[in-house]
């Protein structure tokens, strides 16, 4: 049997239209004439169809989220914020992968199209024109999530990540670190690769220390990346005392080589990370990192989202604050390691 408005009406003495507006969270009744409703309505196994209530509204009562196919940890945190913030309102999530390098963006976007969602959540991938071209045929409310257009006037919240890898690199030369490695990063990425690389270059400069180009190994913020950086330093006998490297993950493979070749970390080589992911904390020793709070940002993206679509308000981007986490990876020197 199928419980409508009608009967939680009926059994509660409530007329149909304040048992609607209760259910949909309207306003407009007091708070026991609240709990008389929710009561019977769940006494009574109502169950709300949203299909048809999506009709009436024109609405699909979803989010989209595009996000990288990649195994990074940080990921899960993001999507844990979104669902969160979504669920307290009522949403529901639809998550679509573009790729490891965002080639499957024009699909993705063509999927929330078809699946009319209410708003879309673009998530740590680049865009560019066609791409935004697309979004905004859509006509909802959108926000760029831990990314940006650096060219183009479009909502955004992220760190500012040439000002995390500043205090990364300034933490390391507080420490009496001279030559400092900068690790697994893209120089194409004009969203996390060429801010970390200026605010690590900038640090360098504004402590009187030379910019050495043999001492940044690119990579695409891998564990593999890290690993290769490793080996090239080692093979090429590069003199340095501590890295920066531009994700946990890339940290850890950087520390599994140094391992391999007896390298002590802190004590021969130190290690600052980026993203204090779990795997920070997990690592031998414990590891120094610029920590993103990723589900807050995942939560405060979404409910920014959901905010513009109910109140058809414009969304203005947003830096979210960073903090240095310091471990044990770190070491005070006052000369050359290895």
């Amino acid at each position: 049997m199928n419980i409508t408005i009608k009967d939680i009406a009926r059994v509660t003495n409530v007329s149909p239209a304040t048992v609607s507006r209760v259910l949909n969270n309207v306003g407009g009744y007091n708070e026991a004439t609240r709990k008389k409703v929710l009561q019977a309505a769940a006494e009574l196994g109502y169950r709300r169809n949203e299909s048809a209530r999506s009709l009436v509204k024109n609405s699909s009562n979803l989010i989209g989220v595009i996000m990288p196919q990649v195994s990074t940890l940080f990921y899960g945190d993001i999507m844990t914020g979104i669902e969160r913030a979504a669920h307290q309102s009522g949403y529901s999530i639809i998550i679509s992968h573009s790729g490891n390098v965002g080639d499957k963006i024009p699909e993705c976007i063509k999927l929330m199209a078809e699946r009319k969602v209410d708003g879309l959540i673009i998530a740590t991938v680049e865009i560019n024109d066609e791409h935004l071209a697309m979004v905004q045929e859509l006509r909802i409310p959108y926000l760029l999530l831990a990314t940006r257009m650096p060219d183009r006037n479009v909502p955004y919240l992220k760190v500012n990540d040439f000002d995390a890898a500043y205090t990364a690199t300034h933490h390391l030369i507080e420490n009496g670190h001279e030559k400092i490695g900068l690790v697994g990063l893209s120089l194409t990425d004009r969203v996390a690769g060429t801010t970390r690389f200026e605010g690590y270059k900038r640090a360098l400069e504004d402590n009187g220390l030379k910019f050495d180009p043999h001492l940044v190994k690119e990579g695409d913020y891998g564990f593999y990346s890290g690993q290769r950086a490793m080996q090239s330093y080692l093979q090429e006998k590069t003199e340095l005392t501590a890295v920066f490297c531009v994700s946990d993950d890339v940290a850890l493979g950087v520390i599994s080589v140094a391992a391999d070749h007896g390298i002590q970390i802190p004590d021969d080589l130190s290690v600052v990370g980026y993203d204090n992911t779990i795997i920070a904390e997990m690592s031998i020793p414990p590891l120094t990192s610029i920590d993103q709070p990723f589900m807050e940002m995942g939560e405060e993206g979404c409910s920014m989202v959901i905010d513009a679509i109910r109140h058809k308000q414009k969304i203005y981007s947003k830096i979210m604050p960073y903090t240095l986490v310091e471990r044990r990876s770190v070491k005070q020197i006052t000369h050359k390691i290895f």
